[in-house]
């Protein structure tokens, strides 16, 4: 009897795993109510969006030469940066070298009707000032791009915590048995693009069904996904359904969870088998939208990859995470910035048309942004550029409730510090579980004796104030 676990119970009735798979057919076809995996206890109140599209622009964009206008900057510009800002504070240049003044490398200007100060790198975000909520007052904890970017993703700069998206697919599951709920696609193009590491989209300690499964980007989207030369459709049946039986009946002995998600893993790969080839085949978008993206079918650039993150969204995945990598411009800022600029801004603002006119918008939260910001100070030769910082960036969010137009928080008078309304990065992940209708105070999983969650132990808070 002490063997008889409740997963061995559950096994030997028709609640088994016999029987989620009868039910799981019978919703596909229409017979029973339809459900979504997930924690039972969640959502804890209303979501107000269902999806999120996190856009991360690897490397750490300016925010000098984005959203954060300092006019001061450009006054000092050339002139050693005043002590008083960096004494004492992490920096990313080479201690008792001279710091100078680096002022803005491009104009700024003023668009929407609430006044969103947008430079001239960003023309297309500039058309849609009045959509998109910019935050200028982010602040991180680490001042290197792999570490800043596991922080990012799983609030924590230890490695082998949950990620973002799979905390979200744990909690709240997926809209789809066809398609992994938490896909990651990866661009390039830029200066020094940096690894991004398959660890920024792992599971951590939660179970593995809910890591991401990063797409290629040219040539088949998952490996494999194509049945080998001579394997019909119906061997291939044969054999997933003889494997799934061997495992099944091996796990009413052992209760084994990651059997279990094994046994998923290679039934959603079967159904990938069918719902990846025609996720991929845009053959069925009209021209017009292909144009407005950008996109070349295939060619695994940002612009295709924006074309597909809104057909996943269609399908009902959870987490849809880009990277583009190139953004790392601690020299040759000018001409990085346009090259960077190029390739994803025009996708950016094609993404969130795309959205409205499929009528995804009001239920989809979008937020753009890198793993920190860069230095008002400059210490390099050559073409001017800019190092790492964690002390004030910016980041955007659009979409669902967002307030569209608005601006929150701000840096100092030379967008070194952030000194109003300052928003950590779990500041965000709090606002991001919110608004899926989770409390990030409530959602925790033991782990090693602590209770762990997004947002960490810390004093977290939801940035009601740029929600509608």
């Amino acid at each position: 009897m002490d063997n008889f676990t409740r997963r061995s119970f559950l096994g030997s009735t028709s609640l088994g795993l016999g029987g989620i798979a009868l039910s799981s057919l019978l919703e596909r076809d229409g017979l029973a109510a339809p459900v979504i995996p997930g924690q039972p206890d969640l959502p804890h109140f209303p979501a107000k969006v269902k999806r999120v599209i996190f856009l991360c622009m690897a490397g750490g964009p300016s925010h000098l030469e984005t959203f954060d206008y300092k006019p001061e900057l450009d006054r000092l510009n050339g002139k050693p940066m005043p002590e008083s800002f960096t004494k004492g504070q992490p920096i990313a240049q080479l201690q008792g070298k001279a710091l100078k003044v680096q002022g803005h490398l491009t104009k700024f200007k003023q668009y929407g009707e609430g006044g969103q100060w947008v430079s001239d790198f960003l023309p297309w975000h500039a058309k849609m000032a009045d959509d998109i909520c910019v935050i200028r007052s982010m602040v991180t904890e680490q001042i290197n791009h792999d570490p800043a970017h596991t922080f990012m993703n799983t609030g924590s700069a230890i490695n082998g915590r949950p990620s973002m998206g799979s905390w979200v697919t744990y909690g709240l599951g997926s809209e789809t048995d066809e398609l992994p709920g938490f896909v990651v696609l990866t661009s390039v193009g830029g200066r020094n693009p940096q690894p991004i590491a398959s660890r920024q989209w792992s599971s951590g300690f939660l179970p593995s069904r809910y890591q991401g499964m990063q797409f290629n980007s040219t040539g088949d989207p998952v490996n494999y996904v194509k049945n080998p030369p001579g394997v019909s459709a119906r061997t291939q049946n044969r054999v997933v359904d003889a494997v799934a039986r061997l495992n099944r009946h091996r796990n009413k002995a052992l209760a084994d969870p990651e059997v279990g998600t094994r046994i998923g893993a290679y039934e959603m790969a079967h159904r990938m088998q069918t719902s990846v080839p025609e996720l991929i085949d845009v053959s069925n978008e009209p021209k017009h939208v292909l144009e407005m993206y950008g996109a070349k079918p295939g060619d695994g650039t940002y612009a295709s990859n924006c074309l597909l993150a809104r057909r996943l969204a269609q399908r009902g995945v959870r987490f849809i995470h880009l990277y583009h990598r190139g953004w790392d411009h601690h020299g040759g800022l000018v001409n990085y910035m346009n090259t960077c600029c190029g390739l994803t801004d025009k996708a950016t603002y094609a993404l969130i048309q795309d959205l409205k006119r499929v009528g995804l918008y009001e239920d989809t939260l979008i937020i753009w942004g890198g793993e920190f910001g860069r230095t008002p100070m400059f210490q390099g030769k050559g073409g001017a550029g800019r190092d790492h910082h964690i002390k004030g960036f910016s980041m955007w969010m659009a979409g669902g409730p967002i307030k569209g137009g608005h601006s929150y928080g701000a840096t100092d008078e030379l967008g070194y510090h952030s000194v109003e309304n300052v928003v950590h990065v779990r500041d965000l992940h709090a606002t991001m579980l919110h608004l899926l209708g989770i409390d990030h105070k409530r959602f925790r999983v033991k782990f090693q004796g602590l209770d762990l969650g997004l947002t960490g132990v810390e004093t977290s808070h939801v940035l009601k104030d740029v929600l509608a």
